[in-house]
């Protein structure tokens, strides 16, 4: 489901050199199938008037006409080389991925759910619509640096995991939340400070982070429909595990590709710190169960995982075989794993504890 006013995930490969592959990596977003038969089958009357409200919102379509070019892109970008120009490519083509990734596990949803479920299937297919057109948008853009992904084929030529539609619920909801607090923070700076404003594609940050909080909000009513899934033990255990996996994967993420934000004028790790943070305390909406974040030792151990994410990648582009590789990178994954460890057996915030008080 793609808006023909703005370009479909397949089109405009023509303008620039086309990528078909990109690097693998523990933090390249994944494409995902579930249980189609399972999903179809999901009480949703808790929720059903929550679920309404959303869906009548995303029929108004708030942004059919937002993502569209305007006369602004329509220069050359040859001033952007060097290492920024590849780390705004990175940025662009991590995000073209995650947005394709959504539309396609949506697209499949709708399609799959049809004559079984008509309020989700309807719900997925319009959520499908959105996330088709922010990954036009975005290999629109990568077209300026001469460069798109070839989408079409990238769906036929990686691999999907399968998720069961528990874990799917939890993770696209952190998903949106956290993808929503990047725009929104990216936008606030650059309100503050125009002159990091280096590419347009940042102009339109905030009406598309409206998209992404839309989304999360159909994912926490699909939580708070399903009582397994936030008023037991396990998921207690399951929601924090899925906070510490988001997090994670995010602290190495912008560890990582410190100079994208460095152009945006952020200090990467302040950045990285405030989104988890207002994440956290809005999956207190959905989760029985969050992370607490102000423990003074959370944030030093994900920066000690990222130390040794960087650590193994530099391991890893050696010439060295790959026994001696190995055993290099052993000692900084189990580095690794007793850090999320510790974090994840912390004393957590219990959020149902906290629902109907006022913060």
């Amino acid at each position: 489901m793609v808006n023909t006013l703005s370009p479909s995930p397949q089109t405009d490969l023509k303008l620039s050199t086309k990528k078909a592959a990109i690097e693998e990596s523990v933090l390249t977003p994944r494409f995902y199938t579930t249980d189609f038969d399972k999903t179809a089958k999901l009480d949703l009357s808790a929720q059903e008037a929550e679920l309404k409200a959303v869906l009548e919102e995303m029929k108004a379509d708030y942004n059919q006409r937002h993502f569209v070019q305007d006369q602004e892109f329509k220069q050359s970008w040859d001033h952007i080389q060097g290492e920024e120009r590849q780390a705004f490519i990175d940025y662009l083509e991590r995000s073209c991925v995650s947005e394709f990734s959504g539309f396609l596990l949506f697209k499949e949803l709708s399609r799959r759910l049809k004559g079984r479920s008509p309020l989700l299937t309807e719900i997925f297919q319009l959520m499908a619509r959105d996330e088709a057109r922010h990954a036009g948008f975005i290999n629109k853009a990568m077209a300026d640096f001469n460069i798109t992904l070839e989408l079409g084929k990238l769906t036929k030529e990686r691999t999907y995991t399968f998720f069961p539609i528990e874990w799917v619920l939890y993770t696209v909801y952190l998903s949106e939340k956290i993808g929503y607090w990047r725009y929104i923070l990216i936008h606030h700076q650059l309100e503050k400070h125009p002159e990091h404003q280096f590419y347009p594609i940042f102009r339109y940050f905030e009406p598309w982070c409206q998209d992404e909080n839309r989304h999360g909000d159909i994912f926490k009513a699909l939580i708070r429909s399903q009582p397994k899934l936030w008023k037991t033990w396990q998921s207690r255990l399951w929601s924090r595990f899925f906070l510490l996996t988001v997090f994670a994967t995010h602290t190495l993420t912008v560890h990582e590709r410190t100079k994208f934000y460095e152009m945006l004028g952020l200090d990467a790790a302040e950045f990285d710190a405030d989104v988890i943070r207002h994440t956290n305390e809005t999956a207190k909406r959905a989760f029985p169960s969050v992370l607490d974040v102000d423990h003074p030792d959370f944030f030093p151990r994900l920066e000690r995982c990222s130390d040794n994410n960087i650590k193994m990648k530099a391991i890893d582009s050696s010439n060295q075989p790959q026994v001696i590789k190995f055993f290099r990178k052993l000692p900084l994954i189990v580095g690794t794993f007793w850090y999320l460890m510790q974090i994840y057996l912390a004393k957590p915030i219990d959020a149902e504890l906290l629902r109907g008080t006022v913060r």
